[in-house]
C-alpha cells in the first residue's frame, strides 16, 4: 500500500517550506520513498475524517498499509527505524541520534514557537515590550547550545540524521532572526541541510502546493 500524506490545501508559510509536513517530506525523499500528498482545506481539518487520522485537526498525518500516525516527530522516527539511512547502524550512535530528534521537537523549538507567536499575535498588548527580550533569551540560550555541541562538525552526530533533518527543520522557522545569525555555525548548519538534494525535491514539492494556489 502507497504512503498517503495530509498537508494544506492553503499553507499559512506561503511556500517557505515551514509547514510541518515539510520535515515528513524531507525523510520520504531522504529514504527514496514513493508517497502521494492528501491536501486538506481548514475546514476539513476540523471535521471528522480527518480527526480520526489526526486528533488534533493538524497536519501532518500518514497512512500506510493500515497504520495511521500524527505528529511530524513519530512519523520522522517511524521511517527512520523502518528504512536504512536516517539512522546510524551503531546502537549508541543511532540511540544519540534519536535524543537529537527529541530535542528538536521538545527542547529546542518550543522558544521558537513562543517566540514567534507572541511576535505574531502579542504586538499590539501593553506587556509586549516588556516579554520579548525574555522570550529573546530563551531562544538565545538554546542556539548557543546546540552551536556549542555542533562545533566544527557538520552534523550532530556523525552522519546526517533523523536528528538533523528534525534539527534543521525547527531552526528555518527563526528566518533570518537575529539571534539566528549571531550563529554562525548554524547559518552554515542550516544551508547544509538545505543543500541537500532530498530537502531540495521535499521544498519544490511544498512549494508547488503554493503556487498552485496563488495562480487560482
Amino acid at each position: 500500500m502507497s504512503i498517503t500524506l495530509t498537508a494544506f490545501e492553503a499553507s499559512p508559510d506561503r511556500g517557505r517550506g515551514l509547514a510541518r509536513d515539510m520535515q515528513v517530506r524531507w525523510a520520504l525523499e531522504e529514504l527514496g520513498l514513493a508517497y502521494d500528498v492528501r491536501l486538506v482545506s481548514f475546514a476539513a481539518m476540523k471535521q471528522a475524517e480527518h480527526l480520526a487520522r489526526q486528533p488534533f485537526g493538524q497536519i501532518p498525518s500518514y497512512e500506510e498499509d493500515g497504520l495511521t500516525l500524527f505528529e511530524s516527530g513519530a512519523i520522522v522516527l517511524h521511517l527512520a527505524e523502518r528504512h536504512p539511512g536516517l539512522l546510524p547502524p551503531d546502537p549508541h550512535a543511532r540511540a544519540r541520534a534519536i535524543a537529537w530528534l527529541f530535542a528538536a521537537m521538545s527542547t529546542v523549538e518550543p522558544p521558537i514557537v513562543e517566540w514567534s507567536m507572541a511576535r505574531m499575535l502579542e504586538r499590539d498588548t501593553p506587556w509586549f515590550g516588556e516579554r520579548q527580550p525574555m522570550l529573546e533569551d530563551r531562544v538565545r540560550t538554546r542556539l548557543a547550545q546546540v552551536a556549542d555541541r555542533l562545533g566544527g562538525a557538520e552534523w550532530l552526530e556523525g552522519a546526517f540524521s533523523a536528528g538533523d533533518l528534525l534539527m534543521v527543520g525547527v531552526l528555518r522557522r527563526l528566518g533570518r532572526a537575529t539571534m539566528l545569525t549571531e550563529q554562525p555555525r548554524l547559518l552554515a548548519y542550516i544551508a547544509r541541510g538545505e543543500a541537500r538534494p532530498a530537502f531540495q525535491r521535499a521544498y519544490a514539492a511544498q512549494r508547488a502546493v503554493f503556487e498552485a494556489q496563488a495562480r487560482r
